[in-house]
């Protein structure tokens, strides 16, 4: 039942000049029409630093990346990777290669032609022979074409299935061309966020050892206690300690970005902006989920690769039908070699074949439902596909409505804690308090410190990534035309 269910739709093809493959329907996308709202997605671009620059309604995916990254320092680092990362090169020669793929699977449409030249010899048992000739030998020239006749569109199947591989080739370079500004541009935030973190641990070191000496001075005079000055070192050692980690951590955030870059660091970098200076656009309007069906390249990897599932279907159909081939020669025989080009020397040959599929254990039943399995798996992962997307954006416009609230109160924070230790530094020395709100103090600055700067690294951070997530990074400035997914 299901074979002659086959034979009909193949009946139904050739009438209609069409393949066997499925027509294929863009499944509905498995996300809400728009994107959350709330208070945590009332972006205030511009509250923490009064700095923040305005995308002017233009969408994320045409912003170029030297619109998006000022950073005179940061854009030529991102050039140098650019040119440079060997994951990025991997994914080109990915393309070059899914590229090649096709042009073979396209090559199986047309004939084939081949010039062949050649000689045999052959012996005969001379009773069998005639004129006691034994021996025989034939030489031949000419040429040789075979031809497959596509009616059931199994060659056409596999081509569109090669394209289609080669489009998720090249929206997959594109997606990795995108995601390395991204990398670059957070990397060179965590060296730049390693920086600050270095810059208050010296000067929390330099107040710590300037407290010690004077605790040291004032315990040899017996106006301290012991327990004033371990309290004093504590704060001094834990400073020391904390230093060390950062230059560690620093040292290995510029060893991932020169991962990143695929040379070593050049030494003649323009001058950067310190991270409190960095000034990204903060409102690049988000548009609807749909939008990101024609800016994210890995939705439009998925849907071709589900595409090419789709073809496949067509390939694991007409295997069921006949196979016509067409082979045929046309050249000159002759027993010498000498008389190969000699009149009345002309051969030729002509081969129809028709090859239909009668008995193959199941292997063409086996073949179409992995086809229709594969095409399944492909829908999931183009659904999963736009469902990760929804988030990633999602998620981004939550965090750009908060970082900046977050920020503002975590400044109002510091420069309070500031002020108490002033002022417990202040009584200390005229002997009101202990040591013990001094050391609080300092420490609780040293925190509220190291939480601000990791809280502005975060937003940057964020507002890199929810560029990303809306297919920026493509282009290098606004306004370029956009570069086709396979170019270089």
């Amino acid at each position: 039942m299901r074979r002659f269910s086959l034979i009909a739709t193949a009946i139904a093809a050739l009438a209609t000049g069409c393949t066997m493959t499925p027509k294929y329907e863009r499944p509905a996308p498995p996300v809400s029409a728009s994107f959350p709202t709330g208070s945590a997605y009332a972006a205030q671009p511009g509250a923490a630093d009064g700095g923040a620059r305005s995308a002017r309604g233009v969408a994320g995916a045409d912003v170029g990346w030297r619109d998006f990254f000022v950073d005179a320092r940061l854009q030529r680092l991102i050039d140098i990777a650019l040119g440079n990362n060997r994951d990025l090169r991997v994914a080109v020669l990915n393309v070059q290669a899914a590229q090649a793929q096709y042009r073979i699977a396209r090559s199986e449409l047309f004939p084939t032609l081949a010039a062949q030249a050649g000689q045999s010899k052959q012996r005969t048992p001379k009773d069998l022979s005639l004129f006691n000739q034994t021996i025989q030998n034939t030489y031949s020239v000419g040429l040789n074409a075979a031809w497959e006749i596509d009616l059931f569109g199994r060659v056409q199947s596999l081509k569109d299935q090669a394209l289609a591989k080669y489009f998720a080739t090249a929206y997959a370079r594109k997606a990795a061309e995108i995601s390395l500004v991204s990398q670059v541009a957070t990397q060179y935030l965590q060296v730049l966020q390693a920086d600050d973190l270095l810059s208050v641990t010296r000067q929390t070191l330099r107040s710590a050892r300037d407290s010690y000496g004077i605790v040291k001075l004032q315990f040899d005079n017996g106006t301290a206690s012991e327990l004033d000055l371990s309290q004093a070192q504590t704060v001094m050692e834990s400073a020391a300690a904390n230093l060390q980690s950062q230059e560690r951590a620093r040292a290995q955030a510029v060893n991932a970005l020169v991962l990143l870059l695929g040379e070593p660091m050049p030494g003649d970098l323009p001058a950067g902006l310190a991270l409190d200076g960095q000034n990204l656009l903060t409102d690049i309007p988000a548009g609807l989920p749909s939008d990101l069906l024609l800016r994210r390249p890995d939705i439009m990897e998925a849907e071709q690769n589900l595409l090419a599932a789709n073809a496949n279907i067509g390939a694991a159909r007409a295997a069921f039908f006949p196979s016509i081939s067409l082979t045929g020669s046309f050249g000159t025989l002759s027993p010498s070699l000498g008389g190969l080009f000699k009149p009345g020397s002309a051969a030729w040959s002509f081969a129809p074949t028709i090859t239909l599929p009668l008995f193959q254990g199941g292997q063409n039943l086996a073949n179409l439902d992995l086809a229709n399995i594969q095409k399944k798996i492909e829908i999931a992962n183009y659904e999963k596909a736009i469902q990760s997307a929804f988030r990633d954006v999602a998620d981004g416009l939550a965090a750009r409505g908060t970082y900046d609230q977050q920020i503002a109160a975590l400044e109002r924070d510091t420069a309070a804690q500031q002020r108490r230790l002033d002022l417990s530094t202040l009584r200390y020395k005229q002997g009101v308090d202990s040591y013990l709100g001094v050391l609080t103090a300092q420490q609780d600055l040293y925190s509220v410190q190291q939480t601000l700067i990791t809280a502005r690294t975060q937003r940057l951070a964020n507002l890199v990534t929810l560029y990303q997530a809306l297919g920026g990074g493509w282009v290098e400035r606004t306004g370029d035309q956009p570069r086709a997914a396979d170019a270089g």
